[in-house]
């Protein structure tokens, strides 16, 4: 499997090729509490980074989540829909929220890789 790089906004890329898989990562799960529902984009859309992108609702609040790359939103994990409570079961693997075209794999590449955002965590608390 692709490394996961990961936003100070809590956000992780997986690069697929040349498809970028995007989510939020096990800390921000882990933040947000039980998740109870979740609202995705339409496919088509582009986005820049730090675009909104969808939102969170958990049973403590609703969170935005941001656009970590520049790319179109060419699928959307619909079982999201149906079941947002596999955020908390596997926020960093199943539990993607878009996967996203013409990604710069520069830009990726310049966010943080799993022990830069491990130490960005350990910072917050």
């Amino acid at each position: 499997m692709a490394e996961l790089r990961y936003t100070e906004e809590h956000e992780w890329v997986r690069m697929d090729g040349d498809i970028a898989t995007v989510g939020i990562s096990q800390y921000a799960q882990e933040q947000l509490g039980d998740v109870v529902y979740v609202e995705l984009p339409e496919t088509g859309r582009k986005v820049a980074p730090g675009d909104d992108m969808a939102v969170v609702e958990s049973v403590k609040a609703a969170s935005e989540v941001y656009a970590p790359v520049a790319g179109e939103i060419v699928e959307v994990n619909a079982a999201l829909a149906d079941a947002p409570e596999k955020i908390n079961q596997d926020a960093e693997g199943a539990a993607w929220f878009v996967r996203l075209s013409g990604v710069d794999g520069d830009a990726v590449a310049a966010l943080m890789d799993g022990d830069a955002y491990r130490a960005y965590v350990e910072g917050l608390e």
